[in-house]
Formats: C-alpha cells, structure tokens, sequence
C-alpha cells in the first residue's frame, strides 16, 4: 500500500524515561533501544537505576531525582539533554498506587504523594522538558484503566490518573503548532510485582483471589504482559503514530470497555 512503512526506527532519538528503574520503564526503554534510541531513566531509586541501566546496555543512561520537585525537574531534564543531545520523547511514568481505602478513611498524606509523583511529576516534566524538545517530538504520560474508569477504594489513584488525562489534552493542543504529539497510555493490570503486591492486598477486601477476579472482568481473560506496554508506548513514541495527539490509549484487553 503507498505511503505505508511498517518499520520502525528511533535511531538518533533521545528517549527521557520518568520511573526508569521499574519494570514497564525498563521494557519501555529496551523497546527503544532495539529502534536505535537512546534513553536516560529518571527515578529516585539510584541503586535500582544503575542497575537497570547495566542491564540494557549501550545507550542506556540514568539520573537519580524527585520527579516531584521543580529544583530536580530541571536538573534531570539538563542532564538528560546534556547527555542524548537531543530530547525527542519524553515518558512521564513516574507513579504510586497510594491504599485502598473508603474516601472518609483515606490518609491525606497518602493522597498528597499520589498526586505529587503522578500528577505534579508529569505537569513538571512537561513544564522543563518542553522548552527544549525538538519539534516533531512525542510525550507520553502514563495513566491507567482507572483514569477512563473507576472502582470504590481507589480515590488518590483514580483521580491521579484522571488528571493526566487533562493535562495530556491540554499539551496536545499548545504543542500541535510545533508537531509534538501529545499522548496517555492506559494500561489494565499487568503482570508486574506493582500489581502482584496490589492484588494481594485486595485478596482480603474481596474474600478471595483478586488475580483470578480481575482476569475474570478482563474480556481478553489475562494481565497484561510487560512487553505489551512497552509496544504502545513505542508506537506512540514512533513515526508510527504521526497523527496521533490528544488519544487515550487503552491497553487494558478490553477492561474498560
């Protein structure tokens, strides 16, 4: 077919990856170094970072920050142009689940840091990133199935992933001028340690195995798989997408359907 080229290539692209050191961030990153890329990981985690960035190899470089903090923001964000040359995509994943627990009992400090990684983290991202993109460039935010849904107990988390979304839509339209693509990706559970750890904590609130219930309201009848991620973001990180902005991006099997 005319006009159609199924390759995908990243070469001479620098990748910025907000919570590089777990496991969607690193499969992410492997998916971009295969094209190419080069990645700087971001996370507060030094150690886990060094190691992440062992394990993917030639390309792969690291800044241990507060996603959270302006002063850090900007600091990673030099660092990262310093160091690729150049920042083409940006991958806001940086995030933290909080508790499960009734609005009228949720920790307000709990809530607090929810929205401080998830959300402050990706408008700061955005906010120093931006400025230094080149044109043509992609940013990425990660949501959830809970930001184009919702479920009782989840209240710092949903609404995290909700806002996101609003800051995407709002990206997308002031960066159009400049062909930035502006983009979230909503995954359902994955099968992760994160959501291993989640699950096991709802086991008791929901009288039995919450893996085997969630598999159960997926139509597709199984967690997501790491690698599955790391595909939508590479499309969405690629000329694969070049006119896709403003999308919300459902890798969640059917769950929020």
């Amino acid at each position: 077919m005319t006009g159609v080229d199924s390759g995908i290539s990243m070469a001479g692209r620098g990748c910025l990856i907000t919570g590089g050191a777990g496991s969607i961030g690193r499969a992410a990153a492997a998916a971009l170094l295969a094209q190419g890329a080069q990645v700087m990981l971001v996370d507060r985690d030094e150690p886990a970072l060094a190691a992440a960035a062992a394990e993917l190899g030639a390309g792969a470089h690291y800044v241990a920050a507060d996603v959270s903090r302006a002063d850090e923001a900007a600091r990673y964000v030099a660092a990262a142009k310093t160091r690729l040359g150049s920042i083409d995509v940006v991958f806001a994943n940086a995030g933290v689940f909080g508790v499960v627990s009734p609005v009228q009992d949720y920790p307000e400090d709990v809530f607090d840091t929810v929205m401080a990684v998830s959300v402050r983290g990706a408008f700061l991202m955005a906010k120093y990133a931006v400025p230094v993109m080149r044109d043509g460039g992609s940013i990425i935010i990660m949501s959830s199935v809970m930001g184009l849904t919702a479920d009782p107990g989840v209240a710092a988390y949903a609404t995290a992933k909700h806002a996101v979304v609003g800051l995407m839509r709002v990206l997308a339209k002031e960066l159009a001028p400049r062909g930035i693509r502006v983009n979230t990706v909503h995954p359902g559970p994955v099968d992760n340690g994160l959501q291993t750890r989640i699950e096991r904590d709802l086991d008791g609130i929901l009288g039995g195995d919450a893996t085997a219930f969630l598999n159960g309201v997926i139509p597709l009848g199984r967690h997501a798989h790491v690698a599955e991620i790391a595909r939508a973001v590479l499309f969405l990180a690629s000329e694969m997408s070049s006119f896709v902005t403003g999308t919300t991006l459902a890798v969640d099997g059917g769950m929020s359907v």
